[in-house]
């Protein structure tokens, strides 16, 4: 990863963890907490790639497993989110332009579902039946909710870091693309307007040419007549 990805991860992370563990995890909500850690993973993934999301979502759950009150195994978290980051930066797409919120509000969802499934399953295979106790299917269903309510307020704003940090040439609104993106919002114009520049250029050219044409044969017909 380029140097200002792996700064601006870091920083992030690191905020994000210390949001959620000073902040989220004391709002004692039934359920669930709140992943503000797993928005973070899922804004940096759907701008940096497959490749990029896994790697930050190492990191941040490696942190998240070392940070107290972690009352784990290390490399737990560390796992499930290196495997969400690189699922979630699949769907990036080369354009790297989304063309509407349904699909990252959709990548939300079964992120938060598919961490809790699977943060659930490696611990059944360490010993830890603690989400059995809670109920799983309490915690899916608000695990989802509450970071389905939390991501339009932080994945968008992290994924508009994330393109003008790695000075993303699409972060700028006098790009070439034309489509709408969850991140920045309607495109204003720069393309349209050189378009149609170039158009009026190309008009003016083609009317000089038949002045120039038309006063040619004017001076050709007055040759012939003297």
């Amino acid at each position: 990863m380029r140097v200002n990805r792996i700064l601006l991860s870091s920083a992030l992370v690191v905020v994000a963890l210390v949001v959620q563990v000073s902040v989220l995890s004391r709002l004692h909500l039934p359920g669930a907490v709140p992943d503000l850690l797993l928005l973070t993973v899922l804004g940096l993934a759907m701008v940096y790639g497959h490749v990029g999301g896994a790697l930050v979502g190492f990191g941040a759950g490696l942190l998240a497993d070392l940070a107290p009150p972690a009352d784990h195994a290390a490399g737990r978290y560390a796992l499930v989110l290196c495997v969400i980051g690189y699922l979630a930066g699949l769907i990036k797409p080369d354009n790297g332009r989304l063309k509407s919120a349904t699909g990252p509000m959709v990548v939300v969802v079964v992120a938060a579902i598919g961490t809790t499934l699977l943060y659930a399953g490696v611990g059944a295979l360490v010993g830890d039946t603690a989400a059995r106790h809670v109920g799983l299917g309490s915690l899916l269903f608000t695990a989802a909710l509450y970071d389905l309510l939390l991501a339009p307020f932080v994945v968008p704003g992290i994924m508009a870091l994330a393109r003008r940090a790695d000075n993303d040439p699409l972060a700028d609104t006098g790009s070439q693309g034309k489509k709408t993106d969850i991140s920045s919002g309607w495109l204003s114009g720069g393309t349209g307007l050189r378009i149609g520049g170039q158009r009026g250029g190309l008009g003016g050219l083609k009317v000089k040419a038949v002045r120039a044409r038309t006063a040619r044969a004017g001076r050709i017909k007055g040759v012939k007549r003297l």
